[in-house]
């Protein structure tokens, strides 16, 4: 015990107990206070994901929202250029007859007009003959007899 190597050996182990002690007890923190920074760091990481999951969902759930908006739009502009197609083919349907009745009608009054000329002309063309038979010198028998056919087949000249 007396030996120089014992004490050195004793000096060291009690140095080497009190300098664990210390730095046991530092090193401990340390560590403990790396854990929880960590800890806290993944509690982070899971806050910030579970945030990224909501985001990602309110997108998508919006992405749905819009595309059955599209959809509707779409429908209803399907159905208003189907409406506008058969309103405008009514509406040319209308037209075309109104039109056909203005060309019938035209028709119509050329008809008249043509048949009052043919009236004229032929009463024209009898006061001629009438004229040219009294100044001819018809016996009046043949002239009323004359003039009575004429009047008989004035309808087969109308028509």
């Amino acid at each position: 015990m007396n030996a120089p190597e014992f004490w050195v050996f004793v000096a060291f182990v009690i140095f080497m107990a009190l300098v664990w002690k210390k730095a046991s007890a530092t090193i401990g923190t340390a560590l403990d206070g790396r854990a929880e920074r960590i800890r806290s760091e993944l509690d982070e990481a899971e806050r910030l994901h579970k945030d990224a999951q909501a985001l990602l969902n309110g997108y998508q759930s919006r992405l749905a929202d819009a595309k059955k908006e599209a959809e509707a739009v779409l429908a209803h502009a399907r159905e208003e250029a189907a409406r506008l197609q058969a309103q405008a083919g009514s509406d040319l349907e209308a037209s075309l007859k109104r039109r056909e009745a203005q060309a019938m009608d035209r028709i119509a009054q050329a008809e008249a007009s043509a048949l009052a000329e043919v009236r004229n002309l032929t009463v024209d063309v009898a006061i001629g003959a009438s004229r040219r038979v009294l100044a001819g010198g018809l016996p009046p028998a043949q002239a009323d007899k004359l003039i009575e056919q004429s009047i008989g087949e004035l309808p087969k000249h109308l028509h």
